[in-house]
């Protein structure tokens, strides 16, 4: 039994994704064969290549000719400024984009004025290398893509498209090849998110097209459309079947049956076409995490990764503790079964991965990690040189002994999520936290050395534009304690409490969206609309200090690993909302 697990692009390729790792570790543990291949990191770097940005180049004079006057065939095109700017730039980026990733892989990551140099060449190279694909765009954090990706004949349209998705000649020259020479038996695409959508999709339709493979597609993004895909037939005509929710022993039972040619009806958590007839199998209680062998990596192209530590994802616990938040679709509307590992348990993993793969940075990719877990975790890695990070709800019972022995047992960074400051909104959101801890937490954890990261957004329904000043306030009142923070405005996420249950949130309409849609326009009772957030977001945005170095800032994992830096080093901690000339002086 041969099984090869593929990660599509667009991931914020800085390190692996767990999903891989969980599955192969699994399959791995039954005796399957894996090869597990993480095309987010193997495409940015063929892209981000000398060679590449030539071709890109070359391309462009080819279509537009060498001043861009040539008139395009394609009706959609860039504006004569940009191609100028590429054909103009192009040869330059062409030459630096090797030692612009080296540079970001490296230890000069850290230094400030070099690394800004690099991070602005990759970022001019993947603007450059989409050009050819417009209106298609490829980034560092995303992917948006000239068809839409959350409706099936956009999907079916995009897959094909030559001209617009980017992916279609990388995979057919790289990993398709492979497959043909690997003959799996089944081909598993694990699809998280919404950017990785076309991606995903156009390898299975290359697979499914060009092979005999068994393409199944999963994570939790097939997750979320568990509801709607019987619905969408054609969709089938990409993949062979769905799995859905925690996908372990599914996928295991799947392998086994494609390689030995049994039914498909007894798999649970499966979707697939039999026949004209779309079947959908009973669903498996997930696995209990303590029942996973640790994440396996091996395979995966570590040093490929752009960043300048090897920092490796881990997760405490399946589900959330809390689950309640109105606005997190956690468990996509499943009755939840949360499950955590021991203090011991989790210390051992953590240790384990790093004598194995010889890096002590943890990223804990959980929902939030438990009090009880942080309590009984840190002391046992106080002397082991780990340094971790993750999330962290603001509960009462997170003191300042607690955050100070967090620190001492190698915690660097800690993501809260704030969301807002208003203690109304907040029991809008049925969130569960106060503004008394949440300031007195960003105390203690400042005063502990931790880098305080913190999440809010604005719009959630019955939220005003007063709520929202509160939060606001909120932010400048403590702009000496944040470090970091990602803002943005409320979505209406498929399966969250405010999705299924829209009247007991102050919504009166839920607009119908495409037939793959995960998020969806609404209608308010009170409060203010999402053109509002949005106006509000942006006003805000506009008002924050502009930091020298963003870099920094760009990710999760950049925050992370400059934090640990600054650590090392005995630097204070700079805070998010002050200006620079100001901290500094």
């Amino acid at each position: 039994m041969k099984v090869m697990l593929l990660f599509p692009p667009n991931w914020t390729p800085t390190m692996p994704h767990l999903a891989l790792p969980t599955l192969t570790a699994y399959l791995r543990m039954h005796g399957v064969e894996v090869i597990q291949r993480d095309l987010n990191a193997e495409v940015f770097d063929e892209i981000l290549t000398r060679r590449y940005i030539k071709d890109t180049v070359s391309r462009l004079r080819r279509d537009y000719g060498p001043n861009a006057t040539k008139q395009p065939l394609k009706p959609r095109h860039p504006r004569r400024e940009q191609i100028l700017w590429a054909l103009h730039e192009g040869p330059r980026l062409a030459e630096q984009v090797r030692d612009a990733k080296r540079m970001i892989r490296s230890e000069g990551f850290f230094d400030a004025s070099a690394s800004l140099e690099a991070f602005k060449i990759i970022v001019q190279c993947l603007e450059l290398a989409s050009l050819p694909f417009y209106p298609a765009s490829l980034h560092l954090q995303t992917y948006v893509a000239a068809h839409p990706t959350d409706s099936s004949a956009g999907i079916l349209q995009g897959v094909r498209d030559e001209q617009h998705n980017i992916f279609l000649d990388i995979f057919r020259r790289g990993i398709l090849e492979d497959i043909k020479r690997e003959k799996p038996d089944v081909v598993g695409i694990s699809i998280p998110s919404m950017p990785q959508m076309l991606a995903g999709m156009t390898l299975a339709y290359l697979v499914k097209t060009e092979t005999d493979c068994h393409v199944t597609v999963g994570g939790p993004h097939i997750s979320m459309l568990r509801e709607v895909l019987p619905n969408v037939p054609v969709m089938f005509d990409l993949f062979d079947s769905a799995v859905v929710m925690d996908g372990e022993f599914p996928l295991l039972q799947l392998v086994k049956a494609v390689a030995t040619g049994s039914d498909l009806s007894y798999i649970p958590n499966l979707i697939y076409r039999n026949g004209k007839e779309i079947r959908v199998n009973l669903r498996k209680p997930q696995e209990k995490i303590q029942d996973l062998p640790l994440p396996d990596f091996d395979g995966l192209p570590l040093k490929k990764y752009l960043a300048p530590r090897l920092v490796l994802p881990l997760l405490t616990a399946r589900g959330c503790y809390y689950g309640k938040c109105a606005f997190c679709n956690v468990g996509y509307g499943e009755p939840e079964a949360f499950s955590q590992l021991r203090a011991e348990h989790l210390a051992e993993q953590m240790l384990a991965l790093r004598k194995k793969y010889d890096t002590p940075y943890i990223f804990l990719a959980d929902e939030a990690v438990t009090p009880r877990n942080l309590r009984s975790l840190s002391p046992l890695l106080e002397h082991e040189g780990i340094l971790w990070g993750g999330s962290v709800r603001f509960e009462k019972v997170i003191s300042g002994d607690l955050l100070q022995s967090m620190a001492n047992g190698g915690c660097t960074m800690i993501l809260f999520g704030l969301e807002s400051a208003s203690e109304q909104v907040m029991q809008f959101m049925l969130k569960g936290t106060e503004v008394e801890h949440m300031s007195r937490i960003l105390h203690e954890s400042q005063a502990a050395g931790i880098w305080n990261h913190t999440f809010f957004f604005f719009g959630f329904p019955g939220e005003t534009i007063d709520h929202a000043q509160e939060t606001v306030n909120f932010l400048f009142e403590h702009k000496s304690l944040i470090h970091s923070a990602a803002l943005g405005t409320f979505l209406m996420e498929r399966d969250s409490p405010a999705h299924r249950f829209p009247g007991s949130f102050k919504v009166k309409h839920i607009v119908e969206g495409p037939d793959l849609a995960i998020y969806f326009d609404y209608e308010v009772t009170e409060g203010m609309d999402a053109q509002m957030a949005e106006l509000i977001m942006e006003r805000l945005t506009d008002t924050l200090p502009r930091r020298a170095h963003p870099q920094f800032y760009a990710s999760d994992v950049y925050r992370f690993l400059y934090a640990c830096y600054l650590r090392e080093q005995q630097i204070p901690l700079p805070p998010w909302l002050v200006p620079e000339n100001e901290y500094r002086g």
